[in-house]
């Protein structure tokens, strides 16, 4: 493919003296152009794409500006009752939501009541919520135990949104428990644009989905979170993800961000805001938009952020009735960097073991044989996700030539794959399609063998082996085994790769 450089628009330019720093074919590199620049150096040029103006919107709580500010900044403004900030200051910000699971609430809980006492009570306990999701279906004493705790602290604290899972043994005699937290966080109305999210878990980015800020932290930070609503934060630069282009019908979401973190590396943006904005971004789902976010910590991304829109308002329709505000950047805010990609040049792509940075074209890895296929995760086990796995096994008609594990992310997901017909299939089911082609049958949902976990997690690697994973990171030990060798990929190249038994391009059964 011929290389060629994607400029500018040319009313955004963010040197006065514009020079294209890369230029690339999409093969294990790609098509795209890069500005960077120091802040003091950028242009006043700078656009970002902006959501059309709602007609009840209310005037900005910020104050008057004074200096253009990104989306980010402008969070961290409203949060901070600050009329000004800029990238590297400290403040303090008022936290809309914390969110703690089974792993990391019983430590911060400890710390809570040992810097607040004994008896002290949370600041809020409407804006706490407590998902369990890690560990849950095992025999692991310990696991368990965890899960008792978090039931103590909320049955003490009166916490409002516990998602309680008590039958082991069946999970749908439990209405209250949900799975994942990332996803049950955007189905049970806890995001919303332009608030401030915070959760012990590295992938809490997740919700940034919903033009907020939302990113991990730690148990030490989340115990004083419990008892103030408070935290101090460093504002981050924002790196800009300028993706236009129609997306073709062989890609998802996992691809891009596959191809952006491929691009800038695992520390690429470290201590920095992503924001994602273009026509193909735009046409995204709010599940797409999920997966987008869900990893840019796998590039060291502080928090990742789509501007809320049209497809924004309407997904949170029936999830809250809380009021929210969206913010937006100024035309002239200052971005660290601008990358730009054409996506329809794009092709479906993989990260090899054993680093989600390690990016190849998946037709390039044709001839790795593998032992299995997951399918799951905040990443990769949302209802979309599995609607596009049923998709390429229904176009095959083919039966897997290797175990492959389906774990729903949530209840709600669950249901849709026992419920939701798969289009262009006559009626059928994901879970009809996937037992017609051999698959396991969906498990209980919950984070599964993506951290590993217990011994008796299910689907976790206890032994060396080579997976193909709709989840997010492929560490040695990730899901398991030390040895283990670990392809993350989209769900068309999951399933695409489990009707093989060899890590497969999803084009040869979708087109």
């Amino acid at each position: 493919m011929a290389s060629s450089v994607i400029s500018p628009a040319p009313t955004s330019s963010f040197i006065n003296n514009k020079k294209d720093l890369g230029s690339f074919c999409f093969s294990s590199t790609s098509q795209f152009s890069v500005n960077k620049c120091k802040k003091l150096a950028v242009s006043k040029k700078i656009v970002s794409v902006m959501a059309p103006q709602q007609s009840e919107r209310r005037p900005a709580t910020t104050g008057s500006v004074k200096n253009a500010m990104t989306l980010t900044e402008k969070i961290f403004s409203r949060a901070s009752e600050k009329p000004q900030l800029s990238p590297g200051d400290n403040v303090w910000v008022n936290v809309d939501i914390l969110m703690t699971h089974d792993v990391c609430g019983p430590g911060s809980f400890g710390i809570f009541k040992k810097e607040f006492g004994e008896n002290a009570k949370v600041w809020d306990r409407e804006k706490i919520v407590i998902i369990p999701d890690h560990y849950i279906f095992t025999s692991d004493e310990r696991a368990n135990r965890n899960v008792d705790i978090l039931r103590d602290f909320c049955m003490e604290q009166n916490i409002k949104y516990f998602y309680d899972i008590k039958d082991l043994g069946n999970f749908k005699a439990n209405p209250d428990y949900k799975g994942v937290c990332h996803i049950a966080l955007a189905q049970e109305g806890h995001c919303r644009p332009g608030e401030v999210l915070l959760g012990t878990d590295s992938h809490t980015c997740t919700a940034g989905a919903f033009g907020q800020f939302a990113t991990g932290i730690g148990n030490t930070d989340a115990g004083f979170v419990l008892g103030t609503g408070k935290v101090l934060l460093k504002v981050p630069p924002t790196l800009r993800f300028v993706l236009d282009g129609e997306m073709p019908d062989y890609l998802l979401a996992k691809d891009l961000i596959l191809q952006i973190i491929g691009e800038i590396s695992v520390a690429g943006a470290t201590y920095k805001s992503m924001e994602f904005v273009g026509t193909t971004v735009e046409r995204l789902s709010m599940e797409e938009r999920m997966t987008l976010c869900n990893m840019v910590v796998e590039a060291g991304g502080k928090n990742g952020v789509v501007p809320a829109d049209g497809t924004t308002f309407k997904y949170l329709e029936d999830k809250t009735s809380l009021p929210y505000e969206p913010v937006y950047s100024d035309e002239k805010a200052s971005f660290l960097s601008e990358y730009r990609f054409d996506i329809s040049k794009l092709e479906p792509l993989v990260a090899k073991p054993h680093s989600p940075d390690n990016r190849a074209l998946a037709r390039e890895c044709k001839d790795v044989k593998i032992d299995r296929v997951y399918i799951g995760s905040c990443t990769g086990g949302k209802t979309e996700d599995f609607l596009a796995a049923a998709k390429v096994f229904l176009a095959s008609g083919k039966k897997v030539k290797v175990p492959t594990f389906l774990v729903p992310a949530t209840q709600k997901v669950w249901m849709d794959v026992y419920t939701l017909p798969v289009p262009g299939s006559g009626g059928k089911t994901c879970s009809q399609i996937f037992e017609e082609a051999g698959c396991d049958t969906p498990a209980s949902p919950s984070c599964g063998a993506c951290l590993g976990g217990p011994k008796d997690t299910y689907a976790r690697m206890n032994e060396p082996m080579v997976c193909v994973s709709t989840t997010n990171r492929n560490f040695p030990g990730r899901m398991g085994h030390k040895e283990g060798q670990i392809y993350l990929a989209s769900p068309y190249t999951a399933a695409a790769s489990a009707l093989t038994g060899y890590v497969t391009d999803p084009r040869e059964f979708l087109e």
